[in-house]
């Protein structure tokens, strides 16, 4: 299964458009995931003509957007379980906050925004270590706000969960 992760994509009214490049991935993907940050369901209505899509609200969408969307989720993909998240407050302790927001829920990945920053990596669950998680935090592909390039992530989930950046 092919999981395209994108966030932060800040479109409004038609202001930007989604790259040509994340475009043209889209076209295999077998879902897509959207970390919040949306700002017009209109995008949400754009990935749909090319797969399944879930999406969160984000600490920048909207009462409209707020209220289509949760504020998280769970994804069953395959044999995986993938919660999905916006983040929002400090960037500092972004990913442990995200990794306390599913400490209850068993999962084996969580997708999350609100930095800008591309981010894979695996993290303990509990203090003693006995589960980690993998965290994947895709960038924006349409926003630099604290972030250097523009990028979203893949995500393949068959016999295991493989996470990969892909830069714009």
């Amino acid at each position: 299964m092919k999981i395209i992760c994108i966030s932060d994509t800040h479109i409004e009214n038609g202001d930007k458009k989604l790259p040509t490049v994340l475009t043209r991935a889209l076209e295999g993907a077998d879902l897509i995931l959207h970390a919040g940050d949306i700002t017009s369901l209109e995008v949400i209505d754009e990935l749909r003509t090319y797969a399944k899509v879930e999406a969160v609200a984000g600490n920048m969408d909207g009462f409209d957007v707020a209220a289509k969307l949760p504020e998280k989720t769970i994804i069953q993909a395959g044999n995986f379980r993938i919660g999905l998240i916006h983040g929002g407050g400090s960037v500092r302790d972004l990913e442990e906050r995200v990794v306390r927001m599913f400490r209850n829920d068993d999962v084996d990945c969580i997708v999350y925004g609100h930095s800008h920053r591309a981010n894979i990596e695996r993290r303990p669950v509990d203090r003693l270590q006995r589960k980690s998680v993998l965290l994947v935090n895709p960038g924006s592909p349409t926003d630099r706000v604290h972030a250097k390039e523009n990028s979203y992530a893949v995500i393949t989930a068959d016999e295991g969960l493989h996470a990969e950046i892909i830069k714009i």
